[in-house]
């Protein structure tokens, strides 16, 4: 059988203890003690007889008529006795230890919103008969309500789509009431640039289609989110390397008999792309016409610059059709001995790793 910690008890409860204990001695009418608490959090809710053990005697939690716990000289719920609400069944529990110090206090593990109400710890068999009433309030939090609160949207659906626009996320929310509110967001949680939403109402109903430029490699989330009902839903879509985008291009520096050249090899892509050489200033370096082989539709593309100084230089692969880009740096010097030297650092979609480049004397 599961327990509650057994450690000694919030400031609150303790306050909430002595202000129904100060009440019920002044007057027959206890007090109602009010807590509120955030849902799925565990409440704690206060009773105590008096300092001496109540080991041996009966007291009964109750909302409305609803039987919340029992305890009748140790035996209770959670030891098999029948009687219990199944709406509290298995989530609530009593100190065992406690007892021993007449504290008659239960937790409710993971709240509900539909546990907010008034209970009453009664000692039913003590005279004078004691009772103390706890006014709980469980304050609902954004969370899945599918399938059941009414009008939950359910999880949408989320595909990429290729359109004249190029790559789009698209997030599809059917059947939603009331109108939801609809996001997409990358891995970090930022919120994506987006087209207007697509709302379509039908009998109070709602459709919602929203679509967001696809610009990068990563995990990415529409999120649904309905305030008035407390409800939100997501699904995520991973989106890896596009079909047909390019791979990290190869770069190198080799020695022709027009001098040193720095070269860029790109191969297997479509749609065909454009390449640049650029120095470490962004500046796009003059190059020769690129050698462009078309194979099935796929695009082979080979870029040679003319290496006029050191520098530090980027290969920038560029295929704005399915918005993507991908480069590859390499640092070359051309000292008096004419050895070209060359360490270069792949960049694919933020991804960096270290390459060796070839070298010719």
């Amino acid at each position: 059988m599961f327990h509650p910690q057994r450690k000694t008890m919030d400031p609150l409860v303790c306050l909430c203890l002595l202000t129904w204990s100060a009440g019920t001695a002044a007057d027959h009418s206890p007090p109602v003690i009010k807590l509120v608490v955030m849902e799925t959090s565990d409440a704690i809710l206060p009773c105590s007889l008096s300092t001496s053990s109540i080991k041996e005697e009966l007291f009964d939690w109750k909302r409305d008529r609803q039987e919340v716990f029992l305890y009748d000289k140790r035996d209770e719920y959670n030891n098999g006795r029948p009687g219990q609400d199944p709406q509290f069944k298995g989530r609530v529990f009593h100190f065992p230890e406690a007892v021993q110090s007449g504290n008659a206090s239960i937790v409710i593990r993971n709240t509900q919103v539909s546990d907010s109400g008034t209970y009453t710890c009664d000692f039913p068999r003590h005279q004078p008969q004691r009772r103390s009433r706890i006014e709980l309030l469980i304050d609902p939090i954004l969370r899945n309500r599918y399938p059941g609160v009414k009008g939950a949207a359910p999880e949408p659906s989320v595909v990429t789509l290729k359109t004249d626009d190029g790559m789009l996320l698209q997030c599809v929310v059917r059947g939603a009431s009331p109108q939801p509110k609809v996001e997409w967001k990358d891995s970090a949680g930022n919120i994506l640039p987006a087209k207007e939403p697509q709302v379509t109402e039908r009998g109070g109903s709602y459709d919602v289609i929203l679509q967001a430029p696809l610009t990068k490699t990563d995990h990415f989330t529409c999120v649904v989110t309905q305030e008035d009902i407390n409800h939100q839903i997501s699904a995520d879509i991973y989106v890896g390397p596009f079909n047909g985008a390019a791979p990290e291009p190869s770069v190198k520096v080799v020695k022709t008999k027009d001098g040193e050249l720095l070269q860029c090899v790109v191969r297997g892509v479509s749609p065909q792309p454009k390449v640049e050489w650029k120095d470490s200033a962004g500046n796009i370096l003059p190059a020769k016409e690129p050698q462009v082989t078309e194979r099935g539709g796929s695009y082979d593309v080979i870029l040679q610059a003319p290496l006029t100084k050191t520098d530090h230089f980027t290969c920038v692969v560029t295929q704005e059709d399915i918005n993507h880009q991908i480069s590859a740096d390499t640092y070359a010097r051309n000292d008096s001995t004419g050895l070209v030297v060359g360490v270069f650092v792949p960049i694919i979609l933020l991804v960096v790793g270290f390459v060796l480049v070839q070298t010719e004397l």
